[in-house]
């Protein structure tokens, strides 16, 4: 539009300081739009706004159509003019042109409810056509004048027409006893708390910033979040509109029941998927409510994924469950929406990648670069308009919340596979302008479906044999749970938990309890391997144990929290110590201790941060019912998968030390499976036959038939002082595996520090696709070095691991009961250039054992004894005299 007035100096009031405060004023040319619930909402504004331009000598005029109440009561200085709207929209439209033409820019209107006009007219149409020749006129004069439409009972293309002609467009919301205002759209103006919905209080207007409370306020906010598009002859929208129908009706009749109830299981198999277990838990306890609420909520059409689905389900067991926690009353709201898999393939197909993506399934060797090409391709692609809009309907929903965009394909978080961390999530930090917020959403969306195509994703699909599956790509988007602090957001603790303890450092821990790894903050750092940095690892059997000493507490504390940097509008990490240091966070003396002269002490109610302190979390475990929530919450989930899960949580503690979960994630929790014991286990076994023994194993069995072991000096690692040849020398152990793994035999892949960490300093950065083919992994303790192996127990990686079957080890060969035979490992070993020629550069540094070849036909075996905790790996002769 151009304006006629373009001083930004020219404000005008509403006659409200705290809507005048929060719209940064009214301009010459502003149309207001309220979306209200009832008629008496719009009156509260509109009488305040009608008082200050009359008190203030201007032409204040009610436009009166309504046979409803009156907007306004007659009072001096109001000028009221009645138009009847039933000779229709041609006669209707011209009299109020008029009427405004008259009057002037010094005018300021008030019109009834515009949702009158479509009992008269019959139509949605004429009122948007209304709208859209009124509200430029008003514009051109430099006039103001305030409109309203009740929500939820328009069709999208209305709304749509009145939202992009309008300047201004408010919802109303109501939540008990509170009121609530929320801004969807001021044109030209913007501030950091605009599109935040706000507490409406007679004084003053508060945002509402905690997730706990907006997800609580919103929830009521309407049903139809997402417009859908009206497309009569879609299976959707049909039995969508059909099955609401039923329930609005009621189903008196047993015949209308039971084709409810049908249309309810058919829809819900459209969401869910074909998936036996996971379509009988929706039909235990889904209902047709729910359905509706998911439709309502979903942008497209298609599969909402496995991830959400996972999600929705469990939330909905905790919810039903007869334990002593009422889950209902302290999960969190849910606020989620679902991008359906059918705006996948349309975005695929729209943008000529479907043919890269059937390509890459037949020939999957990718290098990173070339990757780094398909995910520009991808950042080129563009979505239909109706999708833009219905994105557009979400974002003006969670206002200026962060959010994360996660993907959620068909397949992930089953109850076969769980894809654990394969695909991409990304943080929107979700500040600036409407468009702004949304063209960084828009690059969210593209980089999930771009890891769709990620060389791990093809590798991992390869190795469990789901190549052939339909593989479709849903997105979950979430608010992110948490609350503003300073600058920041984020919540108070994120983590995941595990209804099976397989890391039980200690025997009074009982392994078939649970276990959860909590951390301060946003919940990235407890599904990643990062360096230098510690989660708080709570055994729920015996949740005041710790993996290390006293003494150690500080060394392994968490030291740096990630959280959204609202100011910086980014995903960020901060040292602990900079975030919290001479301040006062809620409920601090939960999380953090004191630690002087290898004494541990709980900081005192409202202590501050201090040097002395470190996050130790035992507040939370002694004084709240966190460990309790916990461990019922995987029991009933476990009961209800009919195996183990994992779910990923956050968590708020209040004053009362009472907490608010919110759980992001469900699914099944594979564990280690190992082979019976091989008769080398019930021999006794010859120390001269062992390669390594580590005394910190986990799980229990063996695995036989290993044949090369390929081992990464830590001296000469930790001597490279190129990065890039750090980076690059996890994609040569990809290629080696790659060529050994097309020969008979297992594989053992042997290093320094943490395998899989983004680190370079703590380890070697493989992906997953570089070690999707070995069978047993050892990270190798070298202190003098600085690397450090990290059990990791509940990390993606270490979930990649089990799900693959890959045997984990950590040797520390300097403990008493470990032994590791450095020498043995490079006085006959093949180097790298051997097999990979040009790769001379790593042959002091790789080196690759034969075992069939050294010891004339024989193969190693790994045998894990979980009374001892040991993992022996030692030469077969057994199966070499057998050959």
């Amino acid at each position: 539009m151009d304006a006629l007035y373009t001083s930004q100096e020219v404000k005008i009031s509403t006659g409200s300081a705290q809507l005048d405060d929060l719209l940064h004023w009214l301009r010459p040319g502003d149309n207001v739009v309220w979306q209200i619930e009832t008629v008496s909402d719009y009156a509260r504004f509109a009488s305040v706004f009608a008082a200050h331009t009359i008190a203030s000598g201007k032409k204040s005029i009610y436009i009166r159509f309504s046979e409803d109440p009156p907007v306004l009561e007659a009072q001096p200085g109001l000028l009221v003019i009645c138009v009847d709207p039933s000779p229709g929209f041609d006669h209707f439209s011209r009299t109020v042109h008029e009427i405004i033409e008259s009057n002037g820019s010094n005018a300021y209107y008030i019109f009834d409810n515009l949702t009158y006009l479509v009992g008269t007219w019959a139509t949605d149409e004429l009122l948007a056509d209304f709208y859209q020749v009124t509200c430029p006129f008003v514009y051109e004069l430099g006039s103001v004048a305030y409109f309203a439409i009740t929500r939820d009972v328009h069709d999208y293309a209305t709304i749509a027409r009145i939202k992009t002609t309008t300047q201004i467009l408010i919802s109303i919301y109501h939540a008990g006893d509170n009121t609530y205002i929320h801004p969807l759209k001021v044109w030209q103006r913007y501030s950091p708390n605009m599109f935040l919905t706000h507490l409406v209080q007679k004084d003053h207007w508060t945002p509402v910033s905690t997730s706990i409370d907006a997800a609580a306020v919103l929830s009521a906010a309407g049903k139809q979040l997402v417009h859908t598009l009206p497309d009569s002859d879609s299976p959707w929208n049909t039995m969508f509109k059909k099955l609401l129908h039923y329930h609005h009706e009621g189903t008196a009749s047993p015949g209308r029941s039971s084709e409810m109830e049908a249309l309810q299981t058919e829809l819900t198999r459209m969401m869910f998927g074909n998936h036996e277990r996971l379509n009988h838990l929706a039909d235990k306890y889904l209902t047709a409510d729910d359905i509706i609420g998911i439709r309502g909520r979903l942008i497209g059409s298609g599969r909402i994924g496995g991830k959400a689905a996972g999600m929705l389900l469990a939330r909905k067991v905790l919810e039903s469950a007869d334990c002593e926690t009422d889950y209902s009353a302290i999960l969190e709201k849910h606020d989620s929406f679902y991008i359906g898999s059918d705006a996948f393939f349309s975005f695929l197909v729209n943008n000529n990648l479907f043919r890269l993506r059937l390509k890459l399934a037949r020939d999957p060797e990718m290098q990173p670069d070339e990757f780094s090409q398909i995910e520009k391709a991808f950042l080129d692609g563009r979505f239909p308009r109706e999708t833009i809009e219905q994105f557009r309907d979400m974002l003006e929903h969670y206002g200026q919340a962060p959010i994360i965009v996660r993907s959620s394909s068909l397949l992930e978080d089953g109850f076969t596979h769980a894809y654990a961390g394969k695909y991409r999530s990304e943080f929107c930090a979700n500040q600036g302008t409407p468009d702004e917020r949304l063209e960084n959403f828009l690059r969210a969306v593209k980089l999930v479906y771009a890891s769709a195509l990620n060389p791990d994703v093809i590798s991992y699909r390869r190795r469990m044999g789901l190549t052939e599956g339909d593989e479709q790509m849903a997105i979950l988007v979430q608010r992110v749970s948490g609350m503003p602090f300073e600058k920041y957001f984020f919540p108070t603790l994120a983590g995941v938990a595990f209804s099976r303890n397989l890391y039980a450092w200690n025997e009074r821990i009982d392994p078939e309890k649970g276990m959860v790894r909590v951390v301060f903050g946003l919940g990235t750092r407890a599904v990643n391997r990062v360096g230098g940095d510690y989660p708080r690892m709570i055994a729920l059997s015996q949740p005041l144990l710790r993996p290390e000493p006293v003494s150690q507490i500080c060394s392994y504390s968490q030291k740096n929290i990630d959280l959204i940097d609202i100011s910086s509008n980014e995903f960020s990490t901060s040292n602990v110590h900079t975030v919290l240091d001479g301040r006062i966070y809620p409920g601090l003396h939960l999380l953090a201790s004191s630690l002087a002269e290898g004494f541990e002490q709980e900081l005192s109610y409202k202590e501050q941060w201090h040097r002395n302190c470190a996050l130790t979390l035992q507040g939370l475990i002694r004084r709240t019912r966190f460990v309790a929530i916990m461990d019922e919450a995987l029991t009933v989930l476990e009961k209800a998968w009919g195996q183990p899960v994992d779910i990923e949580f956050t968590a708020h503690i209040d004053q009362h030390n009472s907490v608010t979960l919110n759980l992001l994630q469900c699914r099944s929790l594979r564990l280690p499976r190992l082979s019976a014991a091989s008769t080398s286990s019930a021999r006794e076994i010859n120390q001269a036959d062992i390669l390594f023994k580590s005394s910190r194993a986990i799980g229990a069995g063996a695995i036989n038939d290993i044949r090369y072991i390929v081992f990464v000096d830590p001296g000469e690692y930790s001597a490279i002082n190129s990065v890039d040849m750090r980076r690059s020398l996890g994609r040569v152990i990809g290629k080696l595996n790659s060529v050994l793994a097309q020969n008979r035999g297992k594989i053992i892949l042997m290093g320094p520090g943490r395998w899989g960490s983004s680190n370079i300093a703590l380890g070697i950065n493989v992906t997953f696709a570089d070690i999707s083919g070995v069978s047993v992994l050892v990270e190798i303790a070298c202190p003098e070095s600085g690397y450090d192996p990290e059990v990791s127990y509940g990390t993606h990686f270490f979930l990649d691991l089990v799900e693959a079957d890959i045997i984990y080890v950590p040797l520390y060969p300097d403990e008493a009961g470990a032994c590791f035979n450095a020498g043995f490992f490079k006085d006959r070993a093949v180097k790298p250039s051997q097999l990979l020629p040009g790769y001379q550069e790593f042959d002091h540094i790789i080196y690759i054992l034969d075992v069939t070849q050294i010891f004339n036909g024989a193969s190693a075996s790994l045998i894990v004894d979980p009374q001892q905790k040991t993992a022996v790996c030692l030469i077969d002769r057994h199966l070499q005299q057998q050959k």
